[in-house]
């Protein structure tokens, strides 16, 4: 890495780590005077919401509503998330087609006809509600759109260049994609899967990996509000869910062989090593949900964890050592989106790789 680039690196990672110290001060005190509640505000940030706040402005939050879509007894409920207006303590009731709707925890729930405010038993879960489906547009499907914009965006300016350039020289953005491109296809597609057989699935790999590295990107952006999209499991197991069907299905004869009865093994050995190669199936891809998930997640609760120091201790004094140490780990997090987007990617060829070999 030339002097240059670190250089550019340390200072973009600066900005964003302080840019944390106002992503972690957000309300220290509600209005009821409580303390600060690191627990809280790490995992108010770290889960999803049904709005999205960017910013705040003369202390007014700035937000941009989204749809909320439930599915109810009565059918089809659809409003914005404004109904609302900003609270998530379970006492703003929003009434449509004669259901009671609160939000509480970002949940949404469903009073029951004859309650007119949410009661909670011994446990804290609400004993007058019920959870309907919730298909809602929340902050991280709508920055999974705003990436998928970014990511067309890069692709097609980039396809464009090779369509105008006489040589197929690339420049500009195309001077970025095609390094990034080559590497997939010549370090992690051809080694896994075969010279012979990596076309095929080089759009997925590519997907993927272009995917999970722009919204790893996002979270780390704390005036994007940290959409922790990576950092969601649905998020991870659906792409480990497509990684798994191309795998199951691209398995040939020699795949479903080594599987159910393994080659070369004593018949005893075969029916005790078949159910645990079954368990195996199934097993990878709850390790790469499981992984991305963690790694996500666990940068981000550090992050801001080192930030609620600050508030903790009530003294400004421990703000250059919060501070310090958050550039520290988050110089590390910027290495990572990238790093988390390579291992999905290899892990996923590599499964594939598997399912595709042929007998030696």
């Amino acid at each position: 890495m030339t002097l240059s680039t670190f250089r550019n690196v340390f200072f973009s990672a600066l900005f964003i780590a302080i840019s944390f110290v106002g992503y972690a001060s957000e309300n220290p005190e509600n209005e009821n005077g409580k303390e600060f509640n690191a627990k809280e505000m790490i995992m108010h940030h770290v889960k999803d919401a049904h709005e999205y706040h960017p910013f705040d402005w003369n202390g007014k939050p700035v937000t941009i509503a989204l749809p909320i879509i439930l599915w109810t007894d009565q059918g089809l409920v659809t409003f914005m998330s404004s109904e609302f207006h900003h609270d998530d303590s379970g006492t703003q009731i929003v009434e449509r087609d004669g259901a009671r709707f609160v939000k509480y925890h970002e949940k949404i729930y469903q009073l029951d006809a004859s309650s007119q405010e949410i009661v909670f038993d011994e446990a804290h879960y609400p004993a007058n509600a019920s959870l309907p489906l919730d298909f809602s547009i929340t902050r991280n499907v709508f920055m999974m759109w705003v990436s998928v914009i970014v990511l067309l965006l890069i692709f097609l300016t980039s396809a464009k260049v090779y369509k105008k350039s006489n040589n197929k020289v690339p420049t500009g953005i195309a001077g970025f994609t095609e390094p990034l491109i080559v590497f997939v296809r010549d370090e992690i597609a051809k080694p896994m899967i075969g010279d012979y057989k990596y076309k095929k699935y080089m759009p997925y790999l590519l997907t993927i990996f272009f995917f999970i590295w722009i919204n790893n990107i996002f979270g780390l952006i704390p005036f994007l509000n940290g959409a922790n999209v990576s950092g969601n499991i649905a998020f991870t197991l659906t792409l480990a869910a497509f990684t798994f069907i191309i795998t199951t299905i691209s398995g040939n004869k020699n795949y479903w062989k080594h599987i159910f009865w393994m080659p070369g093994v004593p018949v005893p050995m075969k029916i005790f090593l078949m159910p645990i190669e079954i368990v195996g199936m199934f097993v990878k891809p709850i390790s790469l949900t499981i992984r991305l998930f963690a790694n996500i997640t666990a940068g981000h609760i550090i992050i801001l964890s080192l930030m609620a120091l600050i508030f903790i201790f009530e003294s400004i004094a421990v703000a250059p050592v919060s501070v310090a140490f958050s550039l520290f780990i988050l110089l590390i997090e910027i290495v990572v989106t990238a790093i988390q987007a390579y291992i999905f990617t290899v892990l996923s060829a590599l499964y594939i790789g598997m399912a595709t070999e042929e007998e030696h």
